[in-house]
C-alpha cells in the first residue's frame, strides 16, 4: 500500500486522539512550540484569558536579560508574529482596543529585545513593523479618546531609540482624527521650545563632554519633534507644513527632494516640484547630483504632470543612457510617434552593444529581457566578462541556453575560467557543473565562430 501524503485531510482523518499524541510528541522539549500550544488553549477560554497570557509572556520576554544569538533570535521572532496573529485574529474582531494595547506593548519590547540581541539582519525590525501594520489596520475601529492616544503616541516615539514607533503617526491617524493630530501637533511644538531635561542629558550619557553632550541630546529631541511634525502633516494633508520641517537648503538635498515634490504634486502645484527638483545639489561632490532614481521619477511626474512631453522624453532617453533601465527606455519608446520608435529601440541596441561595463549591459538584456541582444553582446566581447559575476551570469545562461547555446556556453566557460585562474577550490563543484552544460550544448551548436569548439577548449583545461 502506498504512503499516504502528509497533508492537513490526511491528518484530519487520524482522529482528534491521534493527533494530540502526535502534537504532544512533537512539542515535548520545545518551550516555543509549548508556548504557541498554551496560547492557543488560552485563545478558546475567553479574552481575558488570552489577554492575561499574552501579558505574562511578554512580562517574561521583558525581564530577559540574557544575550540572544542568532538561532535564539529567530525563534522569538517567530514567537512574537505568531503571537501578533493570535491578537488580530482572535482578539481584534471583538476587542479592537485590547487588541492595540497588547500589540502597543508588543511593541515597547523592542528596546529591551535590541539591547541584547545584533538585528543585522532586521529580523525583530521586521517583526515590530508587522505590529505596527496590525494597528495600522484595526486603527479605524478604536475607541481611545483622541486626545490621550496622541500623548501615547507623543511619549513612545520621544522615547523609542530603535524605530518601532517610527510609523506610528501614519498607522494611527484616522484614529487620532483631527483632534488627535491637534493635540500631538501641539505636544511636538512645545518639546522643541522646552528646556533640556535631566532625562535627555542622561540619554547622551555616554558623551563626556557636557557642551557636546547637549548639543546632542537639544539635536535628538529636535529631530523626534521635526518627524512626528512631519508625520501630522501628512496626515492632514498640509504639504506646507510638511516643507515647514526642513530649511530651503535641506530641501535641495537629493535625500529630500524626492519626498517634498512628490507631496506637492499630490496638492496639484507640479511648477513647485519641478523648481524644488531642478534647485537639487549634491552634498558629496564625488556623487552625481542627479544620478538617483528616486529624483528621476520625481523629475519624470513633474514633466508629465505639465505636459512637458518632448523634456519627459528626453530625461527618460537620458536615464536610460545612464543606467540602462528598461523601464525608462519602454516609457521613452512609448511616448514616440509611430514609426519612430523603430529607429529609437535600434539606436538603444547600439548603446548597450558598446556600454561599459558589460556586466551592466548583461544585466539590462536579463531584465529587458532581451536574449538576442544578450547573444549578440556576448559573441562580441566575451573577453571581458568577469566570470565572477556569477549571480548575473547564471541566470543569464540558463535563460539563453535553449535559444542561444553558444552564448550560454560562452558565459560557462568565464565562470569555469574564473574558478581554475583563480583557483577557488569551493567553486570546482559549480565548475564541473558548467561544463557538463557545455558539453550538453555541443551539440546544438553548429558553428562557433571565432571561438574555440568544445573539444578544442577542452584541450586549454589539460
Amino acid at each position: 500500500m502506498a504512503r499516504k501524503a502528509l497533508n492537513k485531510a490526511n491528518l484530519v482523518a487520524l482522529g482528534a486522539d491521534t493527533l494530540a499524541d502526535l502534537l504532544l510528541e512533537t512539542v515535548k522539549g520545545d518551550a516555543a512550540r509549548q508556548r504557541r500550544v498554551r496560547m492557543m488553549l488560552s485563545a478558546d477560554q475567553g479574552l481575558e484569558t488570552i489577554r492575561a497570557d499574552v501579558l505574562k509572556r511578554f512580562a517574561s520576554i521583558r525581564r530577559g536579560r540574557s544575550f540572544l544569538s542568532r538561532k535564539a533570535q529567530k525563534k522569538l521572532a517567530q514567537e512574537l508574529s505568531d503571537l501578533t496573529q493570535l491578537i488580530e485574529t482572535r482578539i481584534a474582531p471583538d476587542d479592537p482596543d485590547t487588541a492595540f494595547d497588547l500589540l502597543w506593548t508588543q511593541l515597547h519590547l523592542a528596546a529591551g529585545i535590541h539591547e541584547r540581541t545584533d538585528d543585522s539582519w532586521g529580523t525583530i525590525g521586521d517583526v515590530m513593523g508587522d505590529a505596527m501594520a496590525a494597528i495600522d489596520r484595526l486603527a479605524p475601529r478604536l475607541s481611545r479618546a483622541p486626545e490621550a492616544l496622541a500623548e501615547d503616541v507623543f511619549e513612545a516615539v520621544s522615547e523609542d531609540g530603535y524605530g518601532a514607533f517610527d510609523d506610528a503617526v501614519p498607522a494611527l491617524a484616522e484614529a487620532l482624527g483631527a483632534t488627535g493630530l491637534a493635540r500631538l501637533r501641539a505636544l511636538a511644538e512645545a518639546a522643541r521650545d522646552a528646556p533640556l531635561t535631566e532625562a535627555d542629558h542622561a540619554r547622551y550619557g555616554f558623551i563626556p563632554d557636557a557642551t557636546a553632550r547637549a548639543e546632542r541630546a537639544l539635536a535628538g529631541r529636535n529631530l523626534t519633534a521635526d518627524m512626528i511634525l512631519r508625520d501630522v502633516a501628512d496626515a492632514e494633508g498640509d504639504v506646507d507644513s510638511w516643507l515647514a520641517q526642513y530649511t530651503p537648503e535641506q530641501l535641495t538635498y537629493v535625500t529630500i527632494a524626492p519626498a517634498a515634490a512628490t507631496r506637492l504634486l499630490e496638492a496639484g502645484r507640479p511648477e513647485e516640484a519641478l523648481r524644488l527638483i531642478e534647485a537639487v545639489r549634491p552634498r558629496d561632490s564625488s556623487v552625481p547630483w542627479d544620478d538617483t532614481p528616486e529624483l528621476d521619477e520625481a523629475r519624470f511626474a513633474c514633466l508629465e504632470a505639465l505636459g512637458r512631453t518632448d523634456d519627459l522624453r528626453a530625461a527618460l532617453w537620458h536615464r536610460f543612457e545612464r543606467h540602462l533601465c528598461p523601464a525608462a527606455l519602454r516609457r521613452h519608446l512609448s511616448l514616440l510617434p509611430d514609426f519612430d520608435d523603430i529607429e529609437a529601440e535600434d539606436a538603444a541596441r547600439r548603446l548597450v552593444l558598446r556600454h561599459e561595463p558589460i556586466a551592466q549591459a548583461l544585466v539590462y538584456c536579463l531584465e529587458a529581457p532581451d536574449l538576442p541582444l544578450a547573444a549578440e553582446l556576448i559573441d562580441a566581447r566575451s573577453d571581458e566578462i568577469d566570470g565572477d559575476a556569477y549571480e548575473i551570469l547564471t541566470p543569464l545562461a540558463d535563460a539563453l541556453a535553449p535559444g542561444h547555446p553558444l552564448a550560454a556556453v560562452l558565459l560557462w566557460r568565464s565562470m569555469i575560467n574564473f574558478a581554475l585562474d583563480r583557483a577557488r577550490s569551493g567553486r570546482y563543484g559549480h565548475a564541473a557543473r558548467h561544463l557538463t552544460s557545455c558539453a550538453a550544448a555541443d551539440a546544438e551548436i553548429e558553428n562557433f565562430g571565432s571561438h574555440p569548439s568544445h573539444a578544442e577548449y577542452l584541450e586549454t583545461l589539460c
